[in-house]
């Protein structure tokens, strides 16, 4: 049986923390190294639901995508926040919290090498490549460009995408000539606006991420960039669990991966199409 020094020591090879921007908070959250580690819960975000999984599940540790704690707090008051509350239950429970979230993201396999993979995209490169000598010719970075196995319509490619990707209340939208044939693809999990420019400069057809906000997309569509597919944040972050869940399951036998939905919009209502 593993411990939970073995499983970080593991976690940490293949998400090195040096890897996570600076502002990010990734590594062991809590958990006493010696104790013992049976069954582990893979979820993007640590909230009130996913940790009722974990407890009514029996694990010992969960691996998370999402920070639970991002920013500075002072109180771990469990009367005064939810994370606060959290952080008891899951210390109270025995139970272990792990985070690998930027680092997870540019790795390679990581965040949206899965995503990629939903799609069927091959030959894979990197959108953004890390450029430290650590990182050349290992295909680590920010994204991944690929090619569809055949060419598909924007209609088509958005249809595709639908089926591909967990199902969420807000579901996947488009920007662009529906009748458009895409044929290179660049994906990013989780909120990728930022990236807006790579897409358009590494000749992908259509760019499909998160997050996508009104200016940052209106002006890229503007200048004449990359069709546009918006999907919820979770949906498109969920796939690493396969591979994180995959990786774990050579050191513990009991690896389960939640799909809990934990996209926080819950009601969808079109209001008509001009």
């Amino acid at each position: 049986m593993r411990t939970l020094s073995e499983i970080t020591a593991a976690l940490d090879d293949l998400y090195p923390r040096h890897w996570a921007e600076d502002w990010d908070r990734v590594g062991l959250v809590c958990g006493r190294g010696g104790n013992s580690v049976r069954r582990i819960l893979c979820v993007v975000d640590v909230v009130p639901a996913t940790v009722i999984e974990a407890i009514e599940n029996d694990c010992d540790l969960i691996v998370a995508h999402h920070p639970l704690l991002l920013r500075g707090v002072s109180s771990l008051d469990p009367a005064a926040d939810y994370k606060g509350d959290l952080v008891h239950t899951l210390i109270e429970s025995g139970m272990g919290l792990y985070v690998a979230h930027t680092n997870a993201d540019v790795a390679n396999p990581g965040v949206s090498d899965a995503l990629a993979e939903r799609l069927g995209l091959v030959d894979l490169r990197p959108l953004r490549p890390l450029a430290d000598a650590e990182h050349h010719g290992t295909g680590r970075g920010i994204g991944r460009i690929g090619r569809l196995p055949a060419p598909l319509t924007l209609d088509a490619l958005v249809a595709h995408a639908v089926a591909a990707l967990p199902a969420t209340v807000g579901g996947v939208r488009a920007a662009g000539d529906g009748g458009r044939l895409i044929s290179t693809v660049a994906v990013c999990g989780g909120a990728g606006d930022s990236y807006l420019a790579d897409a358009a400069a590494a000749g992908a057809n259509a760019y499909l991420t998160a997050d996508l906000r009104h200016h940052p997309a209106s002006e890229h569509l503007a200048r004449s960039g990359p069709a546009l597919i918006d999907a919820a944040h979770w949906a498109t972050e969920r796939p690493w669990l396969d591979i994180v869940a995959e990786q774990l399951s050579r050191l513990v036998d009991d690896v389960l991966v939640s799909d809990l939905d934990t996209d926080p919009w819950t009601i969808h209502q079109k209001t008509g199409v001009n």
